[in-house]
């Protein structure tokens, strides 16, 4: 019996953990619609701000939740995907243990 086949796991690990990362650096393309659409909706509502003359507090406050929520989002689906793969192993670990206890014969 070999490894556990986890590559679909593995690789959908390594696709969250860029999307981690791509948020971290405030890039647009791994968050979801509504997630967008939160954000451009605080920038939009900061600029509207700046151009009055007021402060941004507000839309800067809903910007960092929104980006908190999308990276918080995403550590789950890293954490999920990390569960599933432990759990692949485990189940090959079991079939090749009982096949050892059940001998040879």
């Amino acid at each position: 019996m070999g490894k556990p086949n986890t590559r679909r796991v593995d690789r959908e690990i390594q696709l969250a953990t860029r999307k981690l990362k791509a948020v971290r650096e405030r890039e647009l393309w791994p968050l979801t619609g509504p997630e967008r659409r939160a954000i451009v909706r605080a920038l939009a509502g900061g600029s509207v701000q700046v151009v009055r003359g007021r402060s941004t507090t507000r839309a800067d406050r809903k910007l960092e939740t929104s980006w908190g929520r999308a990276e918080t989002r995403i550590g789950a689906e890293i954490a999920a995907f990390e569960t599933e793969r432990q759990r692949i192993v485990n189940e090959a670990a079991a079939v090749k243990a009982a096949k050892k206890s059940s001998g040879w014969w």
